[in-house]
Protein backbone atom coordinates (compact mmCIF):
# COMPACT_ATOMS: atom_id res chain seq x y z
CA UNK A 1 0.00 0.00 0.00
CA UNK A 2 2.77 2.44 0.90
CA UNK A 3 4.63 1.53 -2.33
CA UNK A 4 1.61 2.27 -4.54
CA UNK A 5 0.98 5.60 -2.77
CA UNK A 6 4.63 6.53 -3.27
CA UNK A 7 4.40 5.67 -7.00
CA UNK A 8 1.27 7.84 -7.36
CA UNK A 9 2.94 10.72 -5.53
CA UNK A 10 6.07 10.50 -7.70
CA UNK A 11 4.01 10.29 -10.92
CA UNK A 12 1.85 13.24 -9.83
CA UNK A 13 4.94 15.29 -8.95
CA UNK A 14 6.57 14.54 -12.33
CA UNK A 15 3.41 15.29 -14.31
CA UNK A 16 2.67 18.57 -12.52
CA UNK A 17 6.32 19.60 -12.77
CA UNK A 18 6.32 19.06 -16.53
CA UNK A 19 2.89 20.64 -17.03
CA UNK A 20 3.20 23.62 -14.69
CA UNK A 21 6.97 24.08 -14.68
CA UNK A 22 7.68 23.64 -18.38
CA UNK A 23 4.69 23.45 -20.73
CA UNK A 24 2.53 26.20 -19.15
CA UNK A 25 5.40 28.76 -18.95
CA UNK A 26 6.35 28.03 -22.59
CA UNK A 27 2.75 28.55 -23.73
CA UNK A 28 2.40 31.82 -21.78
CA UNK A 29 5.80 33.07 -23.02
CA UNK A 30 4.95 32.13 -26.62
CA UNK A 31 1.57 33.89 -26.42
CA UNK A 32 3.19 36.99 -24.90
CA UNK A 33 5.85 37.11 -27.62
CA UNK A 34 3.18 36.87 -30.33
CA UNK A 35 0.37 39.02 -28.92
CA UNK A 36 2.17 41.43 -26.55
CA UNK A 37 5.77 41.50 -27.78
CA UNK A 38 6.62 45.04 -26.59
CA UNK A 39 5.20 44.52 -23.11
CA UNK A 40 6.73 41.03 -22.77
CA UNK A 41 10.17 42.43 -23.55
CA UNK A 42 10.05 45.23 -20.97
CA UNK A 43 8.74 48.13 -23.10
CA UNK A 44 12.24 49.07 -24.18
CA UNK A 45 12.88 52.49 -25.73
CA UNK A 46 15.40 52.73 -28.54
CA UNK A 47 17.12 55.76 -30.02
CA UNK A 48 19.10 55.42 -33.25
CA UNK A 49 18.78 51.63 -32.97
CA UNK A 50 20.29 51.53 -29.47
CA UNK A 51 18.31 50.58 -26.35
CA UNK A 52 18.45 53.55 -23.97
CA UNK A 53 15.95 52.53 -21.34
CA UNK A 54 12.54 51.17 -20.51
CA UNK A 55 9.18 52.85 -20.02
CA UNK A 56 8.89 50.79 -16.84
CA UNK A 57 12.12 51.62 -14.98
CA UNK A 58 13.24 55.08 -13.88
CA UNK A 59 16.65 56.56 -14.65
CA UNK A 60 18.74 59.25 -13.04
CA UNK A 61 18.89 62.58 -14.89
CA UNK A 62 21.19 65.09 -13.19
CA UNK A 63 21.60 67.81 -15.85
CA UNK A 64 19.52 70.99 -15.53
CA UNK A 65 18.53 70.44 -19.19
CA UNK A 66 16.42 67.43 -18.23
CA UNK A 67 13.44 66.61 -16.08
CA UNK A 68 14.56 64.85 -12.92
CA UNK A 69 13.00 61.59 -11.82
CA UNK A 70 11.83 60.61 -8.37
CA UNK A 71 14.54 59.80 -5.88
CA UNK A 72 15.55 56.14 -6.00
CA UNK A 73 16.03 53.98 -2.93
CA UNK A 74 17.11 51.04 -5.10
CA UNK A 75 20.79 50.27 -4.49
CA UNK A 76 23.01 53.00 -5.89
CA UNK A 77 20.04 54.51 -7.67
CA UNK A 78 17.71 52.88 -10.17
CA UNK A 79 19.40 49.49 -9.70
CA UNK A 80 16.85 46.89 -10.80
CA UNK A 81 18.62 44.18 -8.81
CA UNK A 82 18.10 46.16 -5.59
CA UNK A 83 14.50 47.23 -6.05
CA UNK A 84 12.76 48.33 -2.92
CA UNK A 85 12.08 51.31 -0.74
CA UNK A 86 14.15 52.53 2.17
CA UNK A 87 11.43 51.34 4.60
CA UNK A 88 12.06 54.36 6.82
CA UNK A 89 9.03 55.20 8.94
CA UNK A 90 7.51 58.67 8.72
CA UNK A 91 8.89 59.25 12.21
CA UNK A 92 12.46 58.37 11.13
CA UNK A 93 14.85 61.27 11.70
CA UNK A 94 17.04 59.99 8.82
CA UNK A 95 14.08 60.29 6.45
CA UNK A 96 13.07 63.72 7.74
CA UNK A 97 16.64 65.03 7.42
CA UNK A 98 17.03 63.64 3.89
CA UNK A 99 13.71 65.09 2.75
CA UNK A 100 14.51 68.51 4.25
CA UNK A 101 17.85 68.55 2.41
CA UNK A 102 16.17 67.50 -0.84
CA UNK A 103 13.46 70.15 -0.44
CA UNK A 104 16.15 72.84 -0.03
CA UNK A 105 17.97 71.59 -3.13
CA UNK A 106 14.87 71.16 -5.32
CA UNK A 107 13.22 74.43 -4.21
CA UNK A 108 15.95 76.34 -6.09
CA UNK A 109 14.14 75.34 -9.31
CA UNK A 110 11.03 77.28 -8.39
CA UNK A 111 11.35 79.08 -5.02
CA UNK A 112 7.88 80.64 -5.14
CA UNK A 113 6.05 77.27 -5.32
CA UNK A 114 5.80 74.38 -2.84
CA UNK A 115 7.90 71.36 -3.86
CA UNK A 116 5.76 68.45 -5.16
CA UNK A 117 6.15 65.52 -2.77
CA UNK A 118 7.19 63.04 -5.45
CA UNK A 119 10.36 65.05 -6.18
CA UNK A 120 11.65 64.43 -2.66
CA UNK A 121 10.33 60.94 -1.88
CA UNK A 122 11.10 57.55 -3.39
CA UNK A 123 8.47 55.16 -4.67
CA UNK A 124 7.95 51.75 -3.08
CA UNK A 125 10.12 50.04 -5.70
CA UNK A 126 12.66 52.85 -5.97
CA UNK A 127 12.40 52.46 -9.76
CA UNK A 128 9.35 54.57 -10.63
CA UNK A 129 9.67 55.88 -14.21
CA UNK A 130 6.94 58.50 -13.78
CA UNK A 131 6.40 61.77 -11.97
CA UNK A 132 3.20 63.69 -11.38
CA UNK A 133 2.25 66.46 -13.82
CA UNK A 134 2.77 68.90 -10.92
CA UNK A 135 6.38 67.72 -10.54
CA UNK A 136 6.96 68.13 -14.27
CA UNK A 137 5.45 71.63 -14.38
CA UNK A 138 7.50 72.55 -11.30
CA UNK A 139 10.73 71.79 -13.22
CA UNK A 140 9.70 73.53 -16.45
CA UNK A 141 11.30 76.91 -15.73
CA UNK A 142 14.71 75.40 -14.85
CA UNK A 143 14.71 73.42 -18.09
CA UNK A 144 13.59 76.40 -20.16
CA UNK A 145 16.45 78.50 -18.77
CA UNK A 146 19.02 75.72 -19.27
CA UNK A 147 17.90 75.06 -22.86
CA UNK A 148 17.30 78.72 -23.72
CA UNK A 149 13.69 78.14 -24.75
CA UNK A 150 10.45 79.57 -23.39
CA UNK A 151 8.61 78.22 -20.37
CA UNK A 152 5.57 77.89 -22.64
CA UNK A 153 7.40 75.46 -24.98
CA UNK A 154 8.34 73.23 -22.05
CA UNK A 155 4.85 73.45 -20.55
CA UNK A 156 3.25 72.43 -23.87
CA UNK A 157 5.59 69.45 -24.06
CA UNK A 158 4.62 68.37 -20.52
CA UNK A 159 0.90 68.70 -21.30
CA UNK A 160 1.33 66.57 -24.42
CA UNK A 161 3.07 63.80 -22.44
CA UNK A 162 0.61 63.52 -19.55
CA UNK A 163 -0.89 60.05 -19.33
CA UNK A 164 -4.34 60.36 -17.71
CA UNK A 165 -5.81 57.95 -15.18
CA UNK A 166 -6.55 54.57 -16.74
CA UNK A 167 -10.25 54.31 -17.65
CA UNK A 168 -10.68 57.73 -16.04
CA UNK A 169 -10.53 56.44 -12.45
CA UNK A 170 -7.61 54.01 -11.94
CA UNK A 171 -4.26 55.37 -10.72
CA UNK A 172 -3.15 58.95 -11.09
CA UNK A 173 -2.18 61.15 -14.03
CA UNK A 174 1.54 60.80 -14.69
CA UNK A 175 4.39 61.77 -16.98
CA UNK A 176 7.09 59.32 -18.07
CA UNK A 177 10.41 61.09 -17.43
CA UNK A 178 12.49 59.26 -20.05
CA UNK A 179 9.93 59.86 -22.80
CA UNK A 180 9.62 63.52 -21.81
CA UNK A 181 13.40 64.00 -21.86
CA UNK A 182 13.64 62.34 -25.27
CA UNK A 183 10.96 64.76 -26.52
CA UNK A 184 13.06 67.64 -25.15
CA UNK A 185 16.04 66.41 -27.15
CA UNK A 186 13.87 66.12 -30.27
CA UNK A 187 12.63 69.68 -29.70
CA UNK A 188 16.25 70.84 -29.60
CA UNK A 189 16.93 69.11 -32.94
CA UNK A 190 13.91 70.70 -34.62
CA UNK A 191 14.67 73.69 -36.85
CA UNK A 192 13.86 76.99 -35.14
CA UNK A 193 11.71 79.60 -36.94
Amino acid sequence: MFGSSLKVAIRFTLITTVLLGLIYPLIVTGFAQIALRNQANGELITNDGKVIGSRLIGQNFASDKYFHSRISAAGNGYDGTSSGGSNYAVSSQKLVTRIQGDVEKVSKDNPSQPVPIDLVTASGSGLDPDITPAAAFYQAHRIAVARKITDDEVTKLVKYHITPRQFGFLGEARVNVLELNLALDELAKAPQD
